[in-house]
């Protein structure tokens, strides 16, 4: 009996020691240190603003505030990482964020990287991306897919009406957010980030005339299949309105019957876009997973004369082939932008916007008729005295479920004559959540 006793203490010792080394084991887990700098801030500006940091396999994200010299210091473990941050600013009477990004950042057990991220400047435009459907939908059959439906809309987010002449749409290389990307250096950076332009692959797209978008109001622009597409695929999207505009110009080259079918006769021929195909293939290639989407004017040239122009062609990947020629869009063209990520390529999407143009990315998921939809700044819309009770709460349609109770229902509260004014941090990734579905089939 006392043996046993003698044992079953003895034992018991074991087990605490046991648990006390696995206790400091777990508390002396040996991980990598990251420390991010932020540059090209004023002094004053330096402290206190989140950077987060994102492992791209787990896409595990954690946040930590900069210190009085600018510097977020991580512990995290081993992996490949990028990061970002945003912060908005006034300069002058006019709104800026202040945005910056780093990939590729390597972090390896018992190691310290240090990189320094390059804020950017960027102003806050009057006119918005306010939502982009491109993700498509399934058949009725619930078996196959269909993606000739995409568009987007512009917003202005403004209280003054919008004229914006020589306005085009591209889409950043290469098409596909996951698909190989020969644009980065060895250091986890954009070979054209620093050098103030985009480039957009195999064509553009432009309005003929001025466009002109009054406050707080909507310009729809089909991208493909300009008819009532509910006729044959329920889950789809009916264009067929006087109001939309349409990308058709078979004449460019881009010809592809599925993606360009004879537009509805309710949109006038004066709401068709034309097109400047610079690379090959009979439809402009807007991604169905994810897309980088573009919206740009072109200074003291027509769309047409810049796009045609040699001088002002890149190649992606660093090629000379035809098939890889894009156009240069001088970041300070630009309007707006959105970089989107593929939920089914969840560890191999990489940026192609610089932090300047969009500093974040929203995820998709295709084929489930999606779209990406701009967040409402809840603040500012409240604070329009027009606004009051005419704001309809408890919006549910993200795409992840979720709810929140006190949360705004921008299209709910338009069709009671509210004003809503978008989030536009030039940081995707703050301003835009997936939606169930398309707004236009609200």
């Amino acid at each position: 009996m006392k043996h046993f006793l003698f044992l079953t203490f003895s034992f018991c010792l074991f087990l605490s020691s046991c648990s006390d080394n696995i206790e400091a084991d777990l508390g002396n887990l040996q991980l990598g240190s990251v420390a991010i700098t932020l540059t090209d801030l004023d002094d004053s500006q330096r402290e206190g603003l989140d950077v987060q940091l994102r492992n791209t396999v787990t896409n595990t994200l954690t946040t930590v505030q900069t210190d009085a010299e600018g510097v977020a210091s991580f512990s995290v473990t081993p992996g490949i990482y990028e990061a970002l941050v945003s912060v908005k600013r006034s300069d002058n009477g006019k709104l800026y964020s202040f945005n910056g990004t780093s990939g590729q950042i390597v972090v390896r057990l018992n190691e310290e990287a240090a990189t320094e991220i390059e804020m950017k400047k960027a102003m806050i435009n009057q006119v918005v991306i306010k939502e982009l459907y491109c993700g498509g939908c399934m058949r009725n059959n619930g078996v196959e897919t269909f993606h000739f439906d995409k568009s987007f809309i512009l917003y202005n987010n403004s209280s003054e009406p919008a004229t914006l002449s020589n306005l085009c749409v591209g889409a950043a290389a290469p098409s596909n957010a996951h698909a190989r990307n020969d644009n980065y250096t060895g250091g986890g950076k954009l070979n054209y980030d620093g050098k103030g332009f985009i480039p957009v692959w195999n064509g553009i797209w432009y309005f003929t005339d001025d466009l002109t978008i009054q406050p707080y109001s909507q310009v729809v622009v089909n991208v493909h299949g300009a008819i009532d597409n509910t006729l044959t695929v329920s889950q789809s999207v009916n264009y067929a309105n006087p109001d939309y505009y349409c990308m058709y110009d078979p004449e460019s080259g881009y010809t592809h019957s599925s993606y360009y079918p004879a537009p509805s006769e309710l949109i006038p021929t004066s709401h068709y876009l034309k097109a400047i195909r610079v690379a090959q293939g009979n439809g402009w290639p807007l991604s169905v997973t994810s897309p980088a989407l573009v919206v740009f004017q072109t200074h003291d040239v027509s769309p047409a004369s810049y796009a045609q122009d040699n001088a002002n062609w890149w190649y992606d990947g660093g090629g000379t082939n035809i098939i890889d020629r894009c156009v240069k869009v001088p970041n300070e063209w630009i309007v707006d932008a959105v970089e989107v990520f593929s939920t089914n390529y969840p560890t191999s999407n990489m940026k192609r916007l610089t932090a300047d143009v969009d500093a974040g990315y929203v995820w998709l998921t295709r084929y489930q008729g999606h779209s990406l939809y701009r967040n409402v700044d809840k603040e500012a819309t409240e604070a329009l005295p027009e606004n009051e009770g005419k704001l309809v709460y408890s919006y549910s349609l993200r795409a992840d479920g979720t709810v929140n109770a006190d949360e705004i229902d921008a299209e709910a509260s338009i069709r009671q004559g509210a004003h809503i004014i978008y989030a536009n941090t030039a940081n995707s990734t703050n301003d835009f959540h997936e939606r169930q579905q398309c707004s236009l089939k609200d």
